[in-house]
């Protein structure tokens, strides 16, 4: 059963429109072949029309939505179903938010990580709802320095509400964990590409995020805090929500224009829980494209070129020393 936002009520009308068609169709009473056409032209436009005009509040409901492919349908389909999980941090034990491992894309071996939300209720509770612990993060780095071991890219999918809040978590170094990984992932001696797929928040995000390409899907957010959290910070309530996804500049556009990331991958009409097949086709052409390029270059100037763009992110602004008297 197919869930509609909000914001997607018209095309829920046209969907229920073109089922009961094809419910008549099936009984064979009549030709319906034309109007089932014309409602399907109708709902491709009606998608192209609501999703060019979203605002960031519905682009992070977007983002969020149950329908839209995670992280190992993404691998499945680069890999071609070739995907070989590896599990555990070699400390703690094996965190079901972040997963990775082996797979061949087109023939060329990389090493795939990422949070993993989970497709229904029950896997949502395994996977911790995409929330890694400090062991994710551990796990996540122990497989990228593998990958590094033995000259193969990696390529991070970023789907997280935020690392997990939990006090188990503080007490094993939640933020040592995270930093850890900046400051490995900025020195990976192979190329790094991250792609955001849906939530990209505050460190949880940034903890598999620094690579030589940094790309968006189209309805995705990558921010410092989420809408809701910014609102409860700075008014005491939700209800601002709206007002803080606007001023947090959080969609791929706005993150484009401040240039902290590399690029926008475009989605279906509808977003990417319209089409599953497709969006994963346009993120793996995105993949393998940016691969062909980064594979060329050679190993130091990967690292000279990934540090020195995150250290010209963001302005800085220097005041005059005041006169003496």
């Amino acid at each position: 059963m197919q869930t509609f936002l909000e914001f997607e009520k018209p095309v829920q009308n046209i969907i229920e429109q073109i089922e009961k068609l094809k419910e008549v169709a099936a009984q064979g009473a009549v030709d319906v072949t034309a109007t089932l056409k014309d409602l399907e032209k109708k709902l491709h436009e009606t998608r192209e029309s609501i999703y060019s005009k979203l605002t960031p509040w519905e682009r992070v409901q977007a983002s969020r939505h149950p329908d839209r492919p995670y992280t190992l349908k993404y691998i499945d389909v680069l890999t071609d179903g070739s995907f070989i999980e590896l599990h555990g941090d070699r400390t703690v034990k094996d965190d079901k938010a972040m997963v990775g491992g082996f797979g061949s894309v087109n023939g060329r071996t990389v090493m795939f990580v990422g949070q993993q939300k989970g497709i229904n209720t029950k896997m949502r509770q395994y996977r911790n709802f995409g929330m890694a612990n400090p062991e994710g993060y551990r796990k996540a780095l122990r497989l990228m320095k593998l990958a590094e071991k033995f000259n193969k890219p990696v390529v991070t999918f970023i789907d997280t509400p935020g690392a997990f809040p939990g006090l188990e978590a503080e007490e094993r170094g939640q933020g040592e964990a995270i930093a850890r990984n900046l400051f490995e992932m900025v020195q990976l001696k192979v190329p790094v590409i991250c792609v955001i797929i849906g939530e990209g928040a505050s460190g949880g995000a940034l903890g598999i995020g620094v690579g030589d390409k940094v790309l968006m899907m189209e309805n995705t957010w990558y921010s410092v805090i989420s809408p809701e959290s910014c609102s409860s910070i700075l008014w005491r309530s939700w209800d601002y929500k709206e007002q803080a996804a606007k001023a947090l500049k959080l969609t791929a556009e706005d993150m484009l224009a401040n240039k902290l990331i590399d690029g926008i991958i475009k989605e279906p009409a509808g977003g990417a829980h319209a089409d599953i097949e497709q969006a994963c086709k346009l993120v793996k052409a995105e993949v393998v494209k940016h691969l062909d390029k980064l594979t060329k270059v050679d190993a130091e100037k990967l690292v000279e070129r990934r540090i020195k763009k995150f250290c010209d992110m963001g302005v800085v602004l220097k005041s005059k020393p005041a006169k003496k008297r």
